[in-house]
């Protein structure tokens, strides 16, 4: 590692501490290098006692600010007078007040605490202004999240989003993202970090009304042998998938005579948001879950083909524990347990 000699400045060689103290420490700084004499610094607790108790001249109030007693404040300015090997406060008679060398150390440690406060406020403001990462997958992203986005704007315009739809788990330990929406489909709760179901859904056969008879519905599983029977892509992973397969399977149990699965028609999409799209332009009938398809069923755009459906899977909202966004992060997954 490179290391970058340390030169002390001249305006530190007048002694705001002991004299012969500052000396030594000033000769020591001139021939070490930055990362090891930076720990002969006192303690921030001691300059912060100090600078609250030199700023209202009192322990009691500075003890109050700081949220420590008075005794601790007494200690804590003790220990720098230790260091600096000379009193920084006349504390007889009262009240109190600065000696000669408190009176020059004060303005140099309240300039740096400021300097401090001022730089983490600083970095803390532009943190909260970054966009928040959401992963999510694409299907969800498009048909339940973005149409939503307007109400947390809203509801906070202090706090940008950035919607990263992926069928991809990204990896939220490794810093891939701040928050996840996790669709469960192998029917257990994400282990990733912390996880709070917010959204269930069920799988419906669905399909625009023009492919209904004038009833509204199609009477019998076994009247697919006419229709086109519109697929999207499960992983082999997934735990029951709510397929046709699965559905004509449960449908077997309440008519006869349905068509065999190979003599029928089909459509299948790698991408469910296409399967979506093509059933929703009349090309066939798709299972789809309720949560994804809300508006075209609360609309009319599309109508349940059959009142038999199947479970679909929950949602959860999985961020990492102790991370540095957290209350912001608190907010969103509130606002997403709330909206509907």
């Amino acid at each position: 590692m490179v290391r970058y000699p340390f030169v002390v400045p001249r305006h530190l060689s007048h002694p705001l501490c002991g004299e012969g103290k500052f000396k030594e420490f000033g000769l020591k700084m001139n021939i070490v290098h930055l990362g090891w004499g930076m720990s002969k610094l006192p303690p921030l607790i001691e300059l912060r006692a100090f600078e609250a108790a030199a700023r209202h001249l009192s322990f009691k109030k500075a003890a109050s600010e700081l949220g420590v007693t008075p005794t601790a404040i007494s200690h804590q300015v003790r220990l720098l007078e230790q260091y600096c090997g000379r009193a920084l406060f006349r504390r007889r008679p009262r009240p109190l007040s600065l000696t000669d060398a408190g009176a020059r150390l004060f303005p140099v440690v309240h300039a740096g605490l400021e300097a401090f406060a001022t730089a983490l406020g600083t970095i803390r403001r532009k943190d909260d202004r970054q966009a928040l990462r959401i992963t999510t997958t694409n299907a969800f992203a498009a048909r339940w999240l973005v149409p939503r986005l307007p109400h947390w704007r809203k509801q906070r315009p202090d706090a940008p989003l950035d919607i990263i739809g992926t069928d991809n788990v990204l990896d939220l330990p490794a810093g891939d993202a701040d928050v996840a929406i996790r669709y469960a489909t192998s029917r257990q709760a994400p282990r990733e970090g912390i996880a709070e179901e917010f959204l269930s859904d069920t799988y419906w056969p669905v399909c625009s009304p023009d492919l209904l008879p004038a009833g509204g519905r199609l009477k019998n599983a076994a009247d697919l042998r006419k229709q086109v029977l519109v697929h999207s892509y499960w992983f082999p992973s997934d735990i029951d998938p709510p397929s046709w397969q699965r559905w004509l399977s449960v449908a077997r149990r309440r008519w006869r005579n349905l068509p065999d699965f190979m003599d029928m028609q089909h459509l299948s999409f790698r991408e469910e948001l296409h399967a979506i799209e093509a059933v929703v332009a009349g090309q066939g009938v798709g299972i789809f879950s309720d949560v994804l398809v809300a508006a075209e069923l609360a609309s009319g755009a599309l109508v349940k083909a059959f009142d038999l459906s199947l479970p679909g899977y929950q949602f959860y909202v999985v961020r990492r524990p102790s991370h540095p966004r957290e209350r912001i992060i608190r907010a969103f997954s509130a606002w997403l347990r709330s909206v509907r």
